[in-house]
């Protein structure tokens, strides 16, 4: 096996060819430091490179190999980080001019560390939207990431740069990070498998934040057994994030190939089954088939959570960034800039609604899951735009592209639950789309297990693009 075909395969099965001998970390590392170095300044995923940290971290477990030392269960497997969780050394920009004005970062991010000790090997920081402001990729300071399956158009965004390292084959797993759609958005226009696990499941601690009552952070990833893997290793309380569950860690282990006889799964209609375009319909469609779904619900109110999601965001990211918009108003993007000046003036009776609603919607939700054990919805309703695009017309109407690519992820992070985003290839389609799987509160394992069928079957796969060298 050459080195590059390792590089194409997922996370486990990297560290499973380095357990047997079969390659030195060294190779893995050096193989995956010359494949950024050939395939990013295309596709503008990574804005830091640690090759020197991936080698000395290669050879310590080339040695812990040769003396027969236990490996870790992703030993050798090539990771990065977004480049808003902290890395020893570098100034965490969070895709903004502003930030690399600060210090290096003096510890590395929980994730971060979890991972290394997990064996993975920390290939650098990733690009994406400023501040986490943004669903297309398209950073104003270092540039658009590009999609690995036609480099002119969008990986989506705010983890753009986590889809394209995965889905580019520079990367194994890409850490990113989810508010309103971060993960399951560059999940969907990539072709990677993504986890937004339960809000506070996965420690923030040490990365920037955007909305506090709303950032989930988690795993892409190019196989369904790497998002369980990688989720297993960083699971655990964490005191550096407030906002960590105390909850023991529930690890997933096999449990992922568990099936799916006796679920109940349903796919979402009505806000759902509206804004699609016919590729989108045609990817949750075969999903269905697949699983044989003929059930379908209805999450009440839905399009009113995603204003409610707005109302919440624009205004904690505002209140957030006061003091950065009151010194250095000229070093935003202007369209996050302007997002977050318009979230400084909503009035505080509509956020205080908005919580409310917030509250009623997740007792809503939590009654139709005594009904259903999985649900299925679209995660974007557009395969990747080109990127520049300013507009796109759905139900008849032209809209603004940049919010409206996540009309169906938003009512979901909205109330935490956790979500896999599986990437469907609809037959003759160019270009994936993902399908959000959404399981209750803490049963992530479902949603895997659901996932690892639609992969299985051959309907979910996440394929490296056949890109440069």
């Amino acid at each position: 096996m050459s080195l590059a075909d390792l590089l194409d395969r997922d996370a486990v099965g990297i560290a499973a060819v380095f357990a047997a001998g079969e390659a030195s970390a060294g190779e893995i590392a050096e193989a995956a430091i010359a494949r950024i170095a050939a395939r990013n300044p295309v596709l503008n995923a990574f804005t830091d490179v640690t090759a020197d940290r991936a080698r000395a971290r290669a050879a310590v477990l080339d040695a812990a190999r040769a003396a027969g030392q236990d490996l870790p269960p992703l030993a050798a497997a090539p990771f990065a980080a977004k480049n808003l969780f902290d890395i020893a050394g570098l100034p965490t920009r969070a895709g903004s001019r502003i930030n690399r004005d600060l210090p290096p970062a003096a510890r590395d991010a929980t994730l971060v560390e979890r991972l290394e000790a997990a064996g993975g090997l920390l290939l650098g920081g990733l690009n994406m939207g400023e501040y986490a402001y943004d669903f297309t990729g398209e950073n104003a300071h270092d540039g658009p990431s590009r999609n690995p399956h036609d480099p002119t158009r969008m990986t989506g965004g705010s983890s753009g740069g986590s889809g394209g390292a995965v889905a580019g084959g520079m990367a194994a797993i890409a850490l990113g990070s989810d508010t309103n759609g971060s993960i399951r958005v560059p999940s969907s226009f990539c072709g990677t498998f993504g986890l937004k696990p339960t809000y506070g499941r996965l420690s923030r601690g040490h990365s920037f934040p955007f909305v506090g009552a709303l950032d989930h952070v988690g795993p892409l990833a190019r196989s369904v057994r790497d998002l369980a893997a990688s989720y297993d290793v960083m699971q655990g309380p964490d005191a550096a994030d407030p906002g960590c569950s105390a909850r023991a860690p529930e690890p997933i282990g096999q449990g992922f190939e568990g099936g799916i006889t006796g679920l109940r799964i349903a796919r979402l209609g009505g806000w759902f089954a509206r804004h699609q375009l016919p590729e989108s319909d045609a990817a949750l469609a075969s999903a269905c088939a697949a699983l044989g779904v003929t059930a379908e619900a209805e999450l009440p109110e839905a399009e009113r959570a995603r204003g409610a999601a707005f109302l919440i965001t624009m205004a904690e990211a505002a209140e957030f960034h006061l003091p950065r918009l009151r010194e250095r108003p000229g070093d935003f993007d202007p369209a996050v800039r302007d997002r977050l000046i318009a979230g400084a003036l909503l009035p505080a009776t509509w956020v205080q609604t908005a919580q409310r609603f917030r509250r009623w919607f997740a007792d809503q939700v939590a009654e139709l899951f005594r009904h259903h054990d999985v649900l299925l919805a679209p995660a974007t309703p557009m395969s990747a735009p080109p990127l520049g695009t300013a507009t796109v017309t759905l139900d008849g109407v032209e809209m603004p592209l940049r919010p409206n690519i996540g009309v169906y992820t938003q009512p979901i992070s909205f109330i935490g639950l956790p979500v896999v985003a599986a990437p469907i290839w609809p037959p003759g389609a160019r270009l994936p789309l993902a399908v959000q799987v959404i399981a209750p509160a803490w049963r992530e394992d479902l949603a895997l297990r659901v996932a690892r069928v639609l992969e299985r079957e051959g309907i979910a796969r996440a394929p490296v693009a056949a890109f440069g060298a």
